[in-house]
């Protein structure tokens, strides 16, 4: 599977400049590329992120999580989410399966994986505990 150019540098900008709060990843099944799908501008919410997502079908997630420590300090990490809902494809979700770690591999910087069937997966809370 190859990694289109485009996502490392949009991860890049993720990650130093902070350009954009997720940005979603889609495989082109018919090039055998993964590609840039969506980004978040910097002021959209865990919210508007999860509603990005399609119902019904797989896809890679960066995901940049600010919060604050018990300790007041203001922190950010970035999330790597593979999102494979059951309702998708059975082709589809082996595709995402057996390619996930070659392309998580090619972004530099991931802090936090997550795997996620459901949005019940990846609700704010469960985000925030494997934040901290």
């Amino acid at each position: 599977m190859a990694v289109n150019d485009e996502c490392k540098l949009k991860f890049l900008e993720l990650k130093a400049k902070r350009n954009f709060r997720f940005i979603i990843f889609k495989i082109d099944e018919k090039i055998q590329q993964v590609k840039v799908d969506m980004l978040g501008q910097p002021d959209q919410s865990y919210e508007d992120f999860t509603a990005a997502l399609p119902p019904n079908e797989c896809r890679y997630a960066v995901f940049d999580f600010d919060f604050v420590t018990d300790e007041n300090c203001q922190k950010s990490k970035i999330f790597f989410i593979a999102w494979s809902p059951d309702t998708s494809k059975v082709r589809s979700k082996m595709l995402y399966a057996s390619s996930k770690d070659r392309f998580k591999r090619e972004l530099d910087g991931i802090q936090v994986e997550l795997q996620a069937t459901d949005p019940s997966e990846m609700s704010f809370d469960i985000i925030k505990s494997r934040a901290i």
